[in-house]
């Protein structure tokens, strides 16, 4: 017979219901801000099978981006989301040239977007002292050849 005073052996065990709960929570926040976290301008890039570029310097890239309605916006400022104008732009190119002249330049143009404008950014890019620009693009939907 137990006695009223016998002592209950204690439990050995970690309760991990509590952190699958916490982990279910982060991986919802998680998957809701990292669609989010893409940066730049939404721009429909055209298809071309180029290679990517091979020696990048370990800062960033100055992107100018035209997006389909023809508006310019550069990835350097504080306001990196407003289009920009045109002595925006060449003063910003200038100063980041003027900085670090090892900083490559691209271009990523809306496919939709007519040549001129792209012509015109890149003109823009010059005046600002970029001696080469770039171009961003996806890759082409290729599949190899079965032999």
């Amino acid at each position: 017979m137990a006695t009223p005073m016998q002592k209950r052996k204690l439990m050995g065990e970690i309760n991990v219901v509590p952190y699958i709960d916490v982990m279910l929570v982060l991986l919802v926040i998680f998957m809701v801000t990292a669609p989010l976290l893409t940066q730049g301008v939404k721009v429909e890039l055209p298809k071309a099978g180029a290679e990517p570029i091979a020696d990048v310097p370990d800062h960033p890239p100055l992107v100018l981006s035209v997006d389909s309605e023809g508006n310019l916006y550069v990835n350097v400022g504080d306001d990196e989301d407003e289009p920009a104008t045109a002595k925006e732009i060449v003063a910003r190119v200038g100063a980041v040239i003027r900085n670090r002249p090892d900083t490559p330049i691209l271009i990523k143009a809306d496919r939709s977007v007519p040549y001129g404008n792209v012509v015109g950014a890149m003109v823009l890019l010059q005046q600002g002292g970029a001696e080469a620009v770039g171009f961003v693009t996806d890759p082409l939907d290729t599949y190899p050849v079965p032999e």
